[in-house]
C-alpha cells in the first residue's frame, strides 16, 4: 500500500493526491500522513463518499497516520470535490439563488474593533432577512472565529442553517487559530469545497 507523507501541506492538497493514489490501477489503498486533525476530517469524507474503508493513528508529536482502503467489490469513483444538494440547489421554477457571502475577519469595516464586532452581528443578522437567502456563508482567516462556541453570532448563523444556507469554515484557518474543537455552527471544509462553491456563485458578497 502506498504511503504518501503529506505533513506540511494545506488543504485540498491531501485529498487531491490520496484520491490520485487510489484511482491508480491495482491499488487497494493509501496511507496518508498529515500533521493537523482537520486533514484527518477532511480524509475521512472523501473515504466515506467513495465507499472506501478510513481509519487513523495518532502518532504523537502532531503526527497522524491516516489509512484508506478499497472495497474490491466495487470499482473506485471518486466524486465530484462539489455536489449540489437539495439545501443549495435552484428550486422548481427556476427561482433565483442568493449570493455567497465570503467573511474574512471577524469584524466589519476599519476603525474602531468594537464598532467593528457590532457592524458584523448586525450584517449577519441582516443575512437571515434576505430573500433569497445566502446560498452559503463562507468564513476564512479571522472570520473563523465568527462561528465557535460563544460567538455572539452563532444564533442567527444557526438560523440561516436551519432555512438551508450553507455555513462553511475554512478548515486551514480553524486548524491555525486553533478552533477546531469549539466550532458551533455549520462544517469545516477544504480550500477545494470553497473554491468551488464560489466559482458556482449566482454573487458573490465579500467582506
Amino acid at each position: 500500500m502506498k504511503t504518501l507523507d503529506m505533513q506540511g501541506n494545506p488543504c485540498p492538497i491531501p485529498v487531491v493526491n490520496a484520491k490520485k493514489a487510489l484511482a491508480e490501477q491495482g491499488a487497494d489503498g493509501v496511507v496518508v500522513l498529515v500533521d493537523n486533525f482537520v486533514a484527518v476530517q477532511n480524509l475521512e469524507k472523501m473515504a466515506k463518499g467513495t465507499g472506501c474503508g478510513f481509519s487513523y493513528t495518532d502518532e504523537g508529536a502532531s503526527l497522524y497516520k491516516v489509512t484508506i482502503t478499497k472495497d474490491p467489490k466495487q470499482a473506485f469513483n471518486a466524486p465530484p470535490e462539489d455536489t449540489e444538494t437539495a439545501s443549495n440547489a435552484p428550486t422548481a421554477g427556476g427561482a433565483k439563488k442568493g449570493p455567497v457571502v465570503l467573511i474574512t475577519a471577524d469584524s466589519m469595516g476599519r476603525g474602531a474593533e468594537d464598532l467593528g464586532k457590532l457592524l458584523i452581528k448586525g450584517f449577519i443578522f441582516s443575512l437571515t432577512q434576505l430573500n433569497p437567502l445566502p446560498e452559503a456563508v463562507i468564513f476564512l482567516n479571522g472570520g473563523a472565529h465568527l462561528t465557535t462556541e460563544g460567538a455572539n453570532t452563532v444564533p442567527d448563523l444557526k438560523v440561516l442553517q436551519e432555512k438551508g444556507t450553507e455555513v462553511y469554515t475554512c478548515g486551514t484557518c480553524a486548524n491555525y487559530y486553533k478552533l477546531t474543537e469549539s466550532l458551533a455552527v455549520g462544517s469545516i471544509v477544504d480550500m477545494m469545497k470553497i473554491t468551488n462553491t464560489l466559482a458556482k456563485a449566482s454573487g458573490l458578497i465579500t467582506l
